[in-house]
């Protein structure tokens, strides 16, 4: 009996090989490689020759296609440690259970590759988008995302954003005269304030509002009264005892974030000083738990929840290939509570 050797399956076709892509466009596999991994330091002819090799190779469909399948937007935190944090995920969780989504974070720290690494990792998984909670990307990070084809949403952006950045942020500089001015109305003239970092743009802003508002009253600004945070409660108590140990304290602080805010008060009660008798307090941001302090904050809102929300729907779109408004400034709002009044009389 003949037994006819079943016939082998043909190999499937393997993707070339990055020194194949360098023969053929010519370039060293050295630039292959760099364009591979969005640097820089090649000029923008090579990189679209070797792109496009890249692209009729199939990397580029490594990490995932133009129009994504996965149902997953990420949030990237650098650190995910506080209610301000949580509230943003709040709002980026409810949107994505409006639309079957499902959502995934990440904590990257603060190290000089932790952004390069997340994008690495997260071209291998794929996801439909992501929310990028901190400053801003590099032109290297935007390349290796922007190949990877993952967009991006940038919430509260460091600096000023292109036309064509994808970002959402509040109206920071009418939020720091709303409060400035509440301030000033009800009769303080001495007024502190503790910024945040002086490289973002929100902490300028507020800044510039608060110093607006003193304008407008005609009072000179006082070196002395202006201190620079970093939005965290250890941040807002050390900046606190810095104002209130000056021989001519201010009668009241604003504070660039409800968790400085939060500082404040402790460094208050350590002064012996009575909030808001002796020290009127302004935060900002409205998170859930300054309702709940002794007194409650006054404070300026900040809607964290409606900004996520936003962000998550600029992820949504950009899927469907829609057409919507790039960039987001959602209005703030003084909320009134009891950490402020009239400032004490003088003996």
């Amino acid at each position: 009996m003949d037994i006819t050797p079943l016939a082998k399956p043909p190999a499937a076709q393997s993707k070339p090989l990055l020194s194949d892509i360098a023969r053929t466009t010519g370039f060293s596999l050295a630039t292959v490689s760099k364009v591979l991994n969005g640097r820089a330091d090649v000029s923008s002819q090579t990189r679209q020759i070797i792109t496009q090799a890249l692209n009729d190779a199939g990397y580029s469909k490594h990490g995932r296609s133009k129009t994504s399948s996965s149902t997953l937007i990420e949030v990237v935190f650098q650190d995910f440690k506080t209610v301000w944090a949580l509230e943003v995920l709040r709002g980026v969780v409810h949107e994505c259970s409006q639309h079957n989504l499902s959502v995934v974070t990440s904590e990257i720290g603060h190290g000089p590759t932790s952004i390069t690494d997340w994008i690495d990792r997260v071209a291998q998984r794929g996801i439909m988008g992501a929310i990028l909670v901190f400053s801003e990307l590099s032109q290297t990070e935007e390349r290796k995302l922007q190949f990877h084809h993952i967009p991006y949403v940038i919430f509260d952006p460091s600096g000023d954003p292109k036309p064509t950045k994808l970002c959402v942020q509040a109206d920071n500089w009418t939020g720091g005269l709303l409060a400035t001015r509440h301030l000033l109305t009800l009769g303080h003239r001495r007024i502190g304030i503790i910024t945040g970092p002086d490289d973002m743009l929100c902490s300028r802003a507020r800044l510039d509002g608060y110093t607006t508002a003193l304008a407008e009253e005609g009072i000179l600004i006082d070196p002395a009264l202006i201190t620079e945070g970093d939005f965290t409660t250890p941040g807002g108590y050390a900046q606190a005892m810095e104002l209130l140990l000056n021989p001519e304290r201010p009668t009241a602080i604003f504070a660039g974030s409800d968790l400085q805010a939060m500082g404040v008060y402790e460094a208050a009660r350590q002064c012996g000083l009575r909030i808001p008798d002796d020290l009127s307090v302004v935060g900002f941001d409205d998170v859930q738990t300054a309702a709940f302090l002794g007194p409650p904050l006054t404070t300026v809102r900040q809607p964290l929840q409606d900004m996520a929300v936003e962000a998550t729907r600029m992820i949504i779109e950009t899927n469907k290939d829609s057409t919507f408004q790039k960039q987001v400034i959602l209005p703030t709002t003084l909320v009134v509570r009891n950490s402020t009044a009239a400032p004490p009389q003088p003996e």
